[in-house]
């Protein structure tokens, strides 16, 4: 496969997001990378567009790589795509991928422009790589990147991506043609379709219904709105000394032993009120009872929602939110706007790639932020918070404080340079060619 590197990066070849291209060039070197250096020589791209062009239009596939620049991707890729726009590059029906590297500061709001991008431009857009500047020089960095590749891969075989949205229809009932649910599943997994639906004939139930029909596994229903739920958490904290729920419905043994020991969960609802509905904000506040744990770590999840999902921005934030503090792998979002069926199957293909390969991803700014700021407050709260701080304990979430001393004298040393002129003048590339020195190592075992 041909693929065109839109490398956003003002530095070029120095750029650290750069590097990632290079190891997977490297480490797949049946595929052919094309790195254009777009944020670099953007002037002289805005006089003649035509190398970007033919670079474009005779590769397969086109992957974004840059460094997150306040909230977003830097000035210079964006003024790449205007051109894009402006000079009508065909790229239409062309896979669009993204490497990103930042702190996770709002890197989720930078991949959302490049999708919203591709989109824009009718590309077949498929999921990219947050990274943390560094985790290349680390082994589990190198595996994420080599993951998000295989997956990656693994789209473009099947066809499994993100269209841009249609005018919404209504969705129709599930073909006869459609296997039965119950016929040639196989059983070794426990699959979860977890729902408050209470109309056997709404477009929501039928599209339970087609995804366990086209899923290649069994899957149980959990309906919410059957269990006797007492009532709403009293965030009387009572579980956080004792893991057990003040109320006495059960609720917390039915949580543990029936839902967070599955393989898998399938969120099915409808939108109300831009939000899940008043029965699953109760089942959400009430899986209280097991703090702030992250107790289903790798358990991969998909949605199937009824509704304009589409135009609720918030709760597709509070969606991706809720996977990545939870460390969930995010199958996919099923709507009824468009094209159900087919998002419905893409789902089901994507949660079966995920729960047989394993496949996780890296946590972005929601997951890594959030963990943060709950690794603060159970610290601070330990003496009450005692579940929590046994479980934060154990995983190793309480990274701090951070007294790494070498690098600190470092960045005085760093600093000082960059306050003298007369040294920037003598330096050249040297700073931006220290940098990359790790990174090089790195590189060069791959070529023993």
């Amino acid at each position: 496969m041909k693929i065109a590197v839109i490398n956003g990066s003002p530095k070029g070849k120095y750029s650290i997001t750069l590097q990632t291209v290079r190891y997977l060039e490297k480490k797949y070197p049946d595929h052919e990378f094309s790195v254009l250096n777009a944020g670099q020589q953007i002037k002289a791209l805005e006089k003649d567009f035509s190398k970007a062009i033919e670079l474009l239009e005779s590769s397969d596939a086109v992957l974004f790589s840059y460094p997150v620049y306040t909230f977003f991707a830097p000035s210079q890729l964006h003024r790449f795509i205007e051109l894009m726009k402006s000079n009508r590059v065909d790229v239409s029906g062309k896979y669009a991928t993204q490497i990103s590297t930042s702190k996770h500061f709002y890197d989720i709001t930078a991949h959302k422009y490049i999708e919203e991008n591709s989109l824009d431009l009718g590309m077949k857009y498929i999921r990219g790589l947050s990274a943390d500047m560094e985790d290349l020089l680390e082994e589990k960095g190198r595996e994420d990147a080599e993951k998000f590749f295989e997956r990656f891969l693994w789209s473009v075989s099947e066809d499994v991506f993100t269209a841009a949205a249609k005018n919404a229809t209504t969705y129709t009932q599930v073909p006869a043609t459609v296997a039965s649910a119950t016929d040639s599943k196989r059983n070794e997994k426990d699959i979860i379709i977890l729902t408050d639906e209470t109309d056997s004939a709404s477009n929501l139930s039928a599209m339970i219904e087609r995804f366990r029909n086209v899923f290649g596994y069994s899957t149980r229903i959990v309906n919410i709105s059957e269990y006797p739920l007492s009532g709403g958490c009293l965030g009387c904290f009572r579980c956080a000394v004792s893991e057990k729920c003040v109320y006495k419905d059960g609720f917390d043994s039915f949580l543990r032993d029936n839902i967070q020991k599955a393989d898998a969960i399938v969120y099915a609802f409808n939108i109300s009120d831009h939000s899940m509905g008043s029965r699953f904000k109760m089942y959400d506040d009430r899986n209280f009872c097991n703090g702030h744990r992250t107790v289903t770590v790798g358990m991969p999840v998909g949605y199937l929602v009824s509704g304009n999902y589409s135009a609720e921005n918030n709760l597709r934030s509070v969606i991706e939110a809720r996977c990545e503090t939870g460390g969930n792998f995010l199958a996919g979002v099923a709507t009824d706007e468009f094209d159900t069926d087919l998002q419905i199957d893409t789902l089901a293909k994507t949660l079966m790639f995920a729960l047989e390969t394993g496949h996780t991803a890296p946590q972005n700014f929601w997951g890594v932020g959030g963990m943060k700021i709950f690794r603060d407050l159970i610290y601070q709260m330990r003496g009450m918070m005692r579940a929590d701080h046994k479980f934060y304990k154990k995983q190793g979430i309480y990274d701090f404080p951070q007294k790494n001393k070498g690098k600190a004298l470092l960045m005085y040393a760093v600093g000082a340079a960059l306050s003298s002129e007369k040294v920037l003048s003598k330096m050249g590339n040297k700073m931006n060619e220290g940098m990359l020195m790790p990174y090089e190592q790195i590189l060069k075992k791959m070529d023993k």
